[in-house]
C-alpha cells in the first residue's frame, strides 16, 4: 500500500511516466526538460529579479513562453533558458543538429560533436556562444542507444532565435533576447518549441513539419524547378557568349531544364544590381531577353542584403546600412565573416521603411522588366548580422531580415525564390527553396560531405520547401563511380535539379544520366538510418532503391524486399533481374546506384 502510494504521487507530480515504473533515460529526460525551471539572464549576465516572470504552458509535446516585467524599471535582457536536463543521457548519445545559418550542421555524440561543413555559426560566422557549450539551433535529435529517439526544436521563428545548448551531460532549452529591453508592464511572446519522442524518426519529422507549417504555412510552389547555373563551370567571369551557347545546347538535346542561372559575376560591385560588369558587355538584359525568346526561364542570382564600399548604394544610401556603435555604417568583418568577394561587406537593415522600398522596387524592376521569373538570393545571412544597431532599436535580427525578405517577396510577385547562405530558420515561410548543403565542388570529399548535409536534411523537401541540394556536376576528371555516387544521392533527395556543367562538354553517356534526373522525384528517398546507404523512394510513379556506398572499398548491399519484383536500373532501363525476398549489389567504392521496382 505504501509503495501504491508513493508511486502514484511521483506519477501525478510528472517525474514518471505512466507507462510505467521504471523510466528509461529518454523517458527521464522528457520529463526532466517539461519539469526543470526556466531563468531568465540580463544582459550583464545576472539572473533577472523576480518582478520579470516567465510563464510557460505546455499543450501536449508543444510549449508556449511569455516573459512580463511587472517592475517599475525597464530591463535589458541576454537570454531565457527555457528548460534544461543534465547527467541523465550518457555522454556518448549520438544527435543531430541544426546551425543559425544555412552551412553549418552538427552531428557525432555529446561528448565528441562532429562538424558536417567547415563554415561553423562560432567558427567562422563568429556568433558567440557561451564557455563550455556549444551552441546549436532550431533542431536537435537525440538517438540515445535502444531508447526511442527525441526530438526538440522550435515551431516558430518570427522574432527569437532558438537554440540549444550542449555539453557531454547537459542539454539547455534557450532562447536568445538579444539584449532587448523589457519596459514596465510590457510581455515578450516567445517562439513555441516542441519536445518529441518515439521509435520512428520520419514520423516525428513529419509531426515537427506540420507544426511549423502551422505557424509558418509553407510559400507553396507547385514543383521542384529544373534547369542550369553558370557558377560551377564559369564563376564570376561568365559572359554573355557562355550563356548563349549553353542556351542553344540545352534548347537541341535537353529543353527540360527549364532555368537559365545567371550567378555571381555580372554586377559590378555588390549591390549594384541593375547595373552591368564588363564581362557582360554592358547589358545583361538582352541575355534575359534570349532565355525567354527561346522558351526558357530567365533566373539570376542576387545577394539583396549586402553592398561593398564602391557601390552606389554604399556611397549614396550609408543610412541604409546597419549601424556600428558610433553610428558609422557597420563593417561586417568586424563582427562575422566579411565576405568572399568585393568585401568587407556592408548591410541593408531591414528595418528601414527605405530599405523595404529599395528592395520592392528593386525586384519588381528584375521581375516585371526583366522578365526573371526566378532568384537565386544568396548571402541572406548577412540580413540577420548579429553585433549591429538596427533602424528600429526594439527589432530583432530576425525581424530585420524578415521585414527585408517580406519587402521583396512583393516585388518578386510569382517568381521562384530561393534561399542561399541564409538564416535557415527565419526564412520559413519566406522562400520556396532553400540550399541544403555547402556549395559543391568536383572533388570526393565534397561530395561526400554535401551528400551527408543533403540526407540530413531531406525531410525538409516538399514539406518546408523545395530543398536545393546544389548543382549536378557530370563533368571532369573524376572516375565513373563517384559521378554515379553523387548522381544517385542527388536524385534521392528528391529536391530541385540543375546542372552546374558546361553543357557542350559533356558526354553522350552523362547526358544521358542527367536526363534521367529530370524531373525531380518530389519526394526524398527514406533511409534506414544515418548511414544512409538503404534509401527507399515512393511516388506515384513507383516505387525506386536509392544504394550508396560511401566507403573506399567494394561493398555488397542487401535490401529486403516486400514482395516478388523485377529491378531496373534507372540509368540504362536495363532489367536486373527478377528477385523474390531480397535484392544483392555489389557496389564500386564511392559508387551509387539508382533502380526502379516493378511488382
Amino acid at each position: 500500500m505504501i509503495f501504491r502510494k508513493f508511486f502514484l504521487a511521483f506519477l501525478l507530480a510528472g517525474l514518471l511516466p505512466a507507462a510505467g515504473l521504471y523510466a528509461g533515460p529518454a523517458d527521464q529526460f522528457q520529463q526532466a526538460l517539461k519539469n526543470s525551471k526556466g531563468i531568465v539572464i540580463m544582459g550583464n549576465g545576472e539572473t533577472a529579479p523576480a518582478t520579470v516572470q516567465l510563464s510557460r504552458t505546455w499543450e501536449g509535446d508543444f510549449c508556449t513562453s511569455r516573459i512580463v516585467n511587472t517592475g517599475n524599471t525597464p530591463v535589458h535582457l541576454r537570454e531565457v533558458i527555457l528548460a534544461q536536463a543534465g547527467r541523465i543521457l550518457p555522454s556518448n548519445t549520438p544527435f543531430y543538429a541544426e546551425g543559425f545559418q544555412m552551412l553549418t550542421q552538427t552531428s557525432g555524440t555529446l561528448d565528441k560533436p562532429q562538424v558536417l561543413g567547415n563554415y561553423t555559426d562560432e567558427g567562422h560566422y563568429r556568433i558567440p556562444q557561451p564557455a563550455g557549450y556549444l551552441a546549436v539551433y532550431n533542431l536537435l535529435r537525440l538517438y540515445p542507444v535502444g531508447e526511442p529517439e527525441l526530438l526538440a526544436g522550435f515551431t516558430s521563428c518570427r522574432r527569437f532565435v532558438g537554440k540549444f545548448y550542449l555539453n557531454a551531460d547537459t542539454v539547455k532549452v534557450v532562447m536568445d533576447l538579444e539584449n532587448l529591453t523589457l519596459a514596465p508592464g510590457a510581455s515578450f511572446q516567445l517562439e513555441e518549441w516542441a519536445l518529441l519522442k518515439g521509435r520512428e524518426g520520419n514520423a516525428l519529422l513529419e509531426k515537427f513539419a506540420d507544426r511549423i507549417n502551422h505557424h509558418h504555412p509553407r510559400l507553396a510552389f507547385k514543383e521542384p524547378p529544373t534547369g542550369w547555373c553558370s557558377w560551377y563551370c564559369f564563376g564570376p567571369r561568365v559572359t554573355a557568349q557562355n550563356i548563349y551557347d549553353n542556351l542553344d545546347y540545352i534548347k537541341a538535346n535537353i529543353p527540360a531544364l527549364r532555368y537559365i542561372q545567371i550567378d555571381d559575376g555580372y554586377q559590378p560591385h555588390m549591390g549594384d544590381w541593375l547595373s552591368t560588369g564588363q564581362s557582360f558587355g554592358g547589358n545583361i538584359q538582352p541575355v534575359l531577353s534570349s532565355i525567354r525568346s527561346k522558351g526558357f526561364e530567365p533566373a539570376i542570382w542576387v545577394a539583396p542584403f549586402i553592398c561593398d564600399s564602391n557601390s552606389i548604394v554604399y556611397k549614396e544610401h550609408p543610412d541604409w546600412l546597419v549601424k556600428d556603435a558610433s553610428g558609422k555604417p557597420l563593417r561586417s568583418d568586424l563582427v562575422t565573416f566579411g565576405g568572399w568577394r568585393l568585401k568587407p561587406w556592408y548591410v541593408l537593415d531591414g528595418t528601414n521603411p527605405a530599405v523595404q522600398k529599395h528592395l520592392e522596387e528593386l525586384f519588381r524592376t528584375m521581375r516585371n522588366q526583366w522578365g526573371c521569373t526566378y532568384f537565386k538570393l544568396d548571402a541572406n545571412f548577412w540580413g540577420a548580422i548579429h553585433g549591429g544597431h538596427f533602424y528600429d532599436k526594439q527589432a530583432t535580427r530576425v525581424e530585420a531580415y524578415r521585414r527585408g525578405m517580406e519587402a521583396i517577396l512583393k516585388g518578386t510577385g510569382d517568381a521562384f525564390i530561393l534561399g542561399c547562405n541564409h538564416p535557415l530558420w527565419p526564412s520559413l515561410g519566406l522562400i520556396h527553396g532553400s540550399r541544403s548543403s555547402m556549395d559543391i565542388k568536383r572533388q570526393w570529399s565534397v561530395f561526400e560531405r554535401s551528400g551527408r548535409e543533403n540526407l540530413y536534411r531531406a525531410w525538409q523537401n516538399g514539406r518546408l520547401w523545395w530543398n536545393d541540394p546544389d548543382c549536378l556536376l557530370l563533368t571532369g576528371k573524376m572516375p565513373d563511380n563517384e559521378y554515379r555516387f553523387h548522381a544517385a544521392l542527388i536524385y534521392g533527395t528528391g529536391g530541385m535539379l540543375l546542372s552546374g556543367d558546361d553543357l557542350t562538354t559533356i558526354s553522350p553517356e552523362r547526358l544521358n544520366i542527367l536526363r534521367k534526373t529530370v524531373p525531380p522525384a518530389a519526394r526524398a528517398a527514406a533511409f534506414e538510418n544515418t548511414k544512409f546507404e538503404i534509401g527507399r523512394l515512393s511516388t506515384p510513379k513507383g516505387k525506386s532503391l536509392v544504394l550508396l556506398n560511401w566507403d573506399s572499398t567494394a561493398k555488397t548491399i542487401t535490401v529486403k524486399l516486400d514482395r516478388p519484383c523485377e529491378i531496373i536500373d534507372h540509368w540504362s532501363g536495363r532489367s536486373l533481374g527478377k528477385f523474390s525476398d531480397r535484392y544483392t549489389v555489389n557496389l564500386h567504392a564511392h559508387d551509387g546506384s539508382v533502380v526502379e521496382i516493378k511488382e
